[in-house]
């Protein structure tokens, strides 16, 4: 048969069969391969290709899958059907076999929304850049997260997952930053502190509340104009691109409230001729006004910030008033203006006290929400009054996700990659970085103790290191002449060619500019002796490195499966060696499996934040990866960690590996590379290797 003679009905009903595992699901594949069979053979190729990668996630998916693009072939490109199968496969991962199922029975919705994303802004892609750009404005902290629609409950901006209401995707961008502005202005410059109620008085609520926010937003443009005055030109040009206008009945409210001092006041008072005036269409940027979902944010607020700052205020008094009879008695003052909003400065029985930062933000929350602070939010909360611990916000503990208390809340979540489909599974690993508990035994004085004579050993090859000037050869300029270069260049020269100028030898100290961070397998496997060695490796280690002068960090990792991914921090990159870090160090101990990848990202992600002319990333381990009851074990787990090695290295990141795993070369060559990992045979050997290999990797 040719090469690219289609393949026989037979052909494809053995391979089908093979991959559905027809044996045990009963699935019927005669006539689907018979249907496959009349394609053409690069068609079959792409059919079949895509129907095994899916069957090694699931093959119902892969079986509806195989039945649905046949058909498809003829009228969609193959770019799009490849985003098809993996957004089927991204479904089953997040939300199941049914809803997976329904993206593949539905093709032509999805074809729709490719084409609307293809243009669109994803807010999970843009999340980052807005809230930075939130940050710079003035006024409360703002949360950001996915609604339905663009509204505020005055602490939080929800905008859509995909805005796309415009033709290019610049312009989408810019309506989301538009979106953004706007309800930042609604808490920056006074929306709710009108009382909404009253809309209940007109005829039509509904319509008074939309007339409201069309006044509003006339207001609020005006503001941005004078705060952001590029944003605001970007603002008209969307509105222009949207067929945006403004009726004549509107005009004149719009000249009434672009004033610098018009205030939700002032758009209450046009409220009565605006309802009566023919409505206005919604700017494209406007999104909703929710009443109700502002009150109870509000009204939960103002009650946590009251009693918040009231116990602050009790610290303070304690810290800074002069013990007496008197009460102390703060006050508030406004202070030069930052922002476009004046800095309130506190005042404590007459004389000025700079409020702490958690202060500051409690006194420019509460004058946002009541255009000042009421004199009872300055009475310092009595004794035992309440705790203000009750009120911060408190961090969530790591192990309440393995508990089901919060799921992926708080968590970095990390793609791993599926060898099977050949492509990422989305935001699969909830990572979270954990400490390592302190332990103040007798582990580190016996281990220095029983190494003195490596410790001391270790330091002398250091410091020779630190010191080691090294020979520059073939120079422009130097103390002595390079005779080889020299030879060469009279050669040339007698040759008829140009004579090089680079003859001299320089004597060159060189400067260590290294970060390095050290990934320690904390699985459940290294109980023992294992643990023992590690220990007392990274021990000698940090000492010779704190002769060396080189940025360093370690990072233990463990877990099991991919929701509980942990990372346990053992020293930062710009944490000082000294009695903590040893603490620590003697902490370690074993906990669950290796799965391997996301600790790799997440440390290969911390190192590109590293300025440094060198970076390496060293894992200590004892095997290969490996998770419970998870098909990360075999080659799914080898392949996921090679890829994120991979990835290591495309961001200028150095790995190796130092394993304790005698049956390594079957797999770590394929992971690392073949010079990229070494073997120690002997546990006990472990503490002098691990220096030795780090020395030669960074001379």
């Amino acid at each position: 048969m040719a090469a690219d003679a289609p393949l026989t009905a037979d052909a494809i009903h053995a391979a089908l069969e093979q991959w559905l595992e027809v044996e045990f699901t009963f699935l019927q594949v005669g006539d689907l391969a018979a249907a496959i069979a009349a394609l053409p053979r690069d068609e079959q190729e792409f059919l079949l290709g895509w129907t095994r990668r899916i069957a090694s996630n699931n093959i119902p998916i892969a079986h509806q899958f195989a039945g649905r693009a046949q058909a498809l072939l003829a009228r969609m490109d193959r770019q799009l059907i490849e985003a098809w199968a993996l957004h089927a496969m991204d479904t089953y991962d997040k939300a199941g076999l049914r809803e997976a199922m329904e993206v593949i029975q539905n093709a032509e919705r999805f074809v729709h929304q490719r084409h609307e994303r293809a243009a669109g802004v994803v807010l999970e892609q843009v999340s980052g850049i807005l809230l930075t750009f939130l940050r710079g404005l003035s006024g409360r902290e703002l949360k950001l997260e996915q609604g339905e629609a663009p509204y505020t409950d005055s602490g939080t901006l929800f905008l859509p997952a995909v805005v796309a209401q415009m033709p290019e995707r610049e312009q989408n961008f810019t309506l989301c930053k538009a979106m953004t502005a706007l309800l930042w202005a609604q808490t920056r410059f006074g929306t709710f502190r009108a009382d909404l109620r009253c809309l209940d008085a007109y005829a039509d609520p509904q319509r008074a509340l939309r007339a409201f926010h069309a006044l509003e937003t006339l207001r609020l443009e005006a503001c941005i104009g004078r705060e952001l005055p590029g944003l605001h030109r970007e603002m008209q040009r969307l509105k222009t691109a949207a067929g945006d206008s403004l009726a004549p009945e509107w005009q004149a409210f719009a000249v009434a409230l672009s004033r610098p001092a018009a205030t939700v006041e002032d758009c209450l008072a046009l409220l009565p001729r605006a309802y009566a005036a023919p409505p206005a269409a919604p700017f494209c940027y406007q999104g909703e006004l929710r009443p109700a979902a502002v009150a109870e944010a509000m009204a939960a607020r103002q009650a946590r910030e009251k009693m918040l700052l009231r116990a602050r205020l009790a610290e303070l008094a304690q810290e800074h008033a002069p013990p007496g009879e008197a009460p102390p008695r703060f006050e508030v003052r406004e202070g030069e203006e930052r922002g476009g909003l004046p800095q309130l400065e506190l005042v404590l029985d007459g004389k000025p006290l700079p409020p702490p930062a958690d202060v500051a933000r409690l006194l420019t929350s509460i004058r946002l929400d009541l255009d000042g602070i009421p004199p009872e939010y300055l009475v310092p909360a009595g004794p035992g009054e309440y705790d203000p611990k009750d009120y911060r916000e408190q961090a969530r503990d790591p192990d309440e996700v393995w508990q089901g208390t919060y799921h992926e809340e708080g968590a970095v979540l990390y793609p791993e990659w599926d060898h099977g489909r050949q492509h990422y599974r989305k935001n699969w690993c909830v990572m979270r970085e954990k400490d390592v508990p302190p332990v103040r035994d007798g582990f580190v004085a016996d281990a220095l103790a029983r190494h003195s004579g490596l410790v001391k050993h270790l330091r002398r090859t250091f410091e020779a290191l630190r010191d080691e000037d090294r020979l520059l050869k073939r120079q422009f300029q130097g103390d002595e002449v390079d005779i080889d270069a020299l030879v060469e260049a009279l050669a040339d020269a007698r040759d008829g060619r140009e004579m090089s100028e680079r003859l001299f030898l320089h004597m060159h100290r060189a400067e260590r500019d290294i970060a390095v961070m050290f990934l320690v397998d904390m699985s459940g496997s290294t109980r023992g002796w294992i643990n023992d060695a590690q220990r007392e490796s990274l021990l000698l280690l940090c000492g010779a490195l704190e002769t060396l002068g080189d940025r360093y960090a370690i990072y233990g990792f463990s877990g099991i499966t991919r929701k509980r991914c942990e990372l346990y921090r053992i020293k930062r990159l710009d944490e000082p060696y000294g009695e903590e870090v040893q603490a620590r160090i003697s902490g370690i101990r074993p906990q669950d499996y290796t799965r391997m990848g996301f600790a790799i990202r997440h440390l290969t992600a911390l190192l590109k934040e590293t300025d440094a002319a060198t970076r390496l990333l060293i894992t200590l381990s004892d095997g290969k990866p490996d998770d419970y009851h998870d098909q990360y074990r075999g080659q799914y787990g080898i392949e996921d960690t090679r890829q994120a090695l991979v990835e290591a290295r495309r961001a200028g990141i150095h790995p190796f590996c130092i394993t304790l795993d005698t049956e390594a070369r079957a797999y770590l060559p394929h992971m690392y590379g073949p010079a990229r990992y070494t073997i120690v045979s002997e546990v006990r050997q472990l503490p002098l290797k691990v220096a030795d290999i780090y020395r030669r990797l960074t001379c």
